[in-house]
């Protein structure tokens, strides 16, 4: 609840800040059955920190909801988040929606499939609820997020692995507690040029489809509860092969053969996207000589390598297991590419 000297000030100006952090791509994405039997999209991101959106929102009680500006002014798909926050904050709160000013900022590549714009927009509904003094629900969040943008991944959800419904914003099954220790090796397939998704072939699973999509994840989820990197790295790589049948990367056979050689587990491949990684064991001796190997091999066959993180909680190298929204209300605790994705460019993350 707002504290009664802020309600009691409707014309003072509120200011909220939120943040939200990227992805890697996905592990596993297909068409699942939820618990109803029913199909539906679904997907596992491999989550990663260090590249994110900033959002901060300053609320202005007593102006008519469509006062409402955004900077930088192509983030449309951010506008309809703030408007929708807004309007779900006022409801809750028993008062009127009102406009605001709202600024977002970030460093996330567009277009590889790293959850740019769900960044953006979740960022824009933790601010816009920091602004209320409030905290929404991450499925309030979710299904703020869907509205504002057609589909979403789980960037609102904790470290735990999930099947999330990206077009609902809803988990289907939380696989476990968290992933298998895993070592990635990113890189950019296609040069990092973006991908617009937007003009890619419709995707249409029939049920001999749904049957291996429901295999992997009961493949995954043993992966998730015993450990098991490598049987982690078998499911990536299936996916990643059935999504080349859309997405025709021209290095698939190039990453694959990479890993083989060089004993990575798998390869992971943004569905949404042109972001990879070679997925590596950390338990297996000599890392530092095989990360270094990878990195050497994706140069030599012309694959810009990005960034190597890690799993492993408590790692020197970038954690990926949790986010760190900010703002008083978060202390503690993709989108495929769209009008508006011109709106900065697809820069890649140092390795």
């Amino acid at each position: 609840m707002i504290p009664a000297a802020r309600r009691d000030c409707p014309g003072t100006d509120r200011r909220g800040a939120g943040h939200a952090a990227c992805h890697h791509g996905e592990i596993l994405q297909g068409t699942f059955l939820d618990a109803a039997g029913n199909r539906c999209a679904g997907l596992v991101t491999l989550p990663m920190s260090g590249p994110g959106s900033r959002a901060e929102f300053t609320l202005r009680p007593g102006t008519p909801p469509e006062a409402l500006t955004v900077r930088p002014g192509d983030r449309t798909k951010a506008a309809r988040a703030a408007a929708l926050a807004v309007e779900e904050c006022a409801r809750r709160l028993g008062q009127p929606p009102c406009g605001g000013e709202l600024r977002i900022s970030g460093d996330i590549p567009v277009g590889l499939g790293m959850g740019s714009s769900t960044s953006d927009v979740i960022a824009v509904i933790r601010a816009v609820a920091d602004s209320y003094a409030m905290r929404l629900p991450p499925a309030a969040v979710a299904r703020l997020a869907v509205r504002a943008e057609l589909a979403c991944d789980p960037l609102m959800l904790d470290a735990r692995p999930v099947l999330f419904a990206q077009r609902e914003g809803r988990v289907l099954e939380v696989l476990g507690r968290r992933l298998p220790p895993l070592v990635v090796v990113g890189c950019a397939l296609g040069g990092g040029a973006p991908v617009d998704t937007l003009s890619l072939p419709a995707r249409v699973h029939d049920d001999h489809d749904v049957r291996a999509f429901e295999r992997l994840r009961v493949l995954l989820r043993r992966a998730v509860a015993t450990g098991d990197a490598g049987l982690l790295g078998r499911v990536a790589t299936a996916s990643a092969r059935r999504g080349q049948r859309v997405l025709c990367h021209p290095e698939f056979d190039a990453l694959v053969g990479i890993a083989q050689r060089l004993g990575a587990v798998g390869v992971q491949i943004a569905h949404s996207g042109a972001v990879a990684g070679l997925l590596l064991d950390p338990a297996v001796p000599g890392l530092r000589h095989r990360v270094r190997g990878c990195v050497r091999a994706l140069e030599s066959d012309g694959i810009p390598a990005t960034r190597t993180f890690t799993t492993l909680p408590n790692c020197p190298t970038p954690p990926t297991s949790k986010e760190s929204p900010s703002g008083p209300a978060h202390r503690g605790g993709h989108r495929p590419t769209g009008s508006d994705t011109p709106r900065r460019p697809a820069r890649l993350p140092a390795l």
